[in-house]
């Protein structure tokens, strides 16, 4: 299709409109941001279908998918959008809050993104974050507004990203000090049969915004030669929170994400129940939207949190690696 001139392009408004309904792929969700009827977003739509030629989304029960048209459009739009708005602000000379959006799971999030952003934020007052957390919704890391997704595996990462390497997904169990005096010691993995295991329910691993192999219970006894004797537990759950919680208070032993005890460890509040890791064969990454990058606020927060994961490789710390940048796809 030759090139629209620009005399001939549709409203602006309309495409403003399609930005907002393909961020969420939902008419419904964009009416409600845009303060207008469903009805009037999904006629906008289809006059600018029909004013460019091509269908722009793919219409399901239930459900919007784009298609590779609108993809397309998405990224163009989204683009120009940007540009207007940066244009604005320094008519205006107030270039906005300084905000920084970064996706997760719940409990990276709330273990280890969110004790780094406090960290930065002591030098750095001024920067805002926006956390979107969850273990249900992983398209939330397609949002327009999400500048960095800390993201288990890369295969999801997207063309143009930039990718860096975190850490090791690895494991091993975790108690209070003072359920191990009371319990312990812990000498075999078929030692740990007569504790209370906490664990996590098969729900978790099945969420959208997971979807790996289990790593829990089952796996870190047969990686020992040994065999999980399923004994009563107090606690099994899909959240990875509750069970750290539950294992503070002294309730029992858990399979603790060396991403997300670290610093429970140096506190002293969680100690090692056995010395014998489980590794999944995955990794953690960070992807960082290019245009982002170059927001100061976004690059001096990814820049924190690679010198905070150099810190850890080079002082020995188990939940760290080197991090190594590289673009996606490699």
């Amino acid at each position: 299709m030759p090139p629209i001139k620009r005399r001939h392009l549709p409203s602006l408004g309309s495409f403003a409109t399609f930005e907002v309904a393909a961020k969420h792929l939902s008419f419904t969700l964009a009416a409600k941001e845009l303060n207008v009827t469903q009805g009037a977003v999904s006629q906008q739509i289809r006059l600018l279908e029909k004013a460019l030629e091509v269908p722009l989304f793919q219409r399901k029960h239930n459900a919007l998918e784009l298609t590779p048209e609108g993809a397309s459009l998405f990224q163009s739009v989204t683009a120009g959008l940007d540009t207007i708005s940066a244009g604005v602000a320094l008519l205006s000379g107030d270039e906005g809050p300084q905000t920084v959006t970064i996706t997760a799971t719940d409990a990276l999030t709330h273990y280890w993104l969110k004790p780094l952003i406090d960290d930065f934020r002591r030098t750095n007052p001024d920067i805002g974050f926006i956390l979107l957390a969850s273990d249900e919704d992983d398209a939330l890391r397609n949002y327009a507004e999400v500048d960095l997704s800390i993201l288990c595996g890369n295969e999801r990462c997207e063309v143009g990203d930039l990718l860096h390497f975190l850490f090791q997904e690895s494991a091993q169990p975790v108690c209070s000090p003072d359920f191990l005096n009371r319990f312990g010691p812990f000498d075999t993995p078929d030692s740990l049969n007569r504790a209370n295991l906490l664990h996590l329910h098969d729900r978790h691993w099945s969420a959208d915004a997971i979807g790996w192999q289990p790593m829990g219970w089952p796996e870190w006894f047969r990686a020992q030669g040994a065999e999980w004797a399923k004994a009563p537990s107090s606690l099994s759950t899909n959240k990875v929170g509750l069970l750290v919680e539950a294992t503070l208070a002294g309730e029992g032993v858990m399979l603790g994400w060396h991403s997300m005890i670290g610093r429970l460890l140096d506190q002293g509040r969680l100690t090692f129940a056995h010395p014998a890791i489980i590794t999944a064969g995955r990794s953690n990454f960070m992807t960082c939207k290019q245009k982002s990058l170059k927001r100061p606020a976004v690059a001096g927060f990814v820049g924190h949190v690679l010198r905070a994961i150099r810190h850890g490789a080079q002082n020995g710390g188990s939940s760290a690696a080197v991090a190594v940048a590289v673009p996606w796809p490699g």
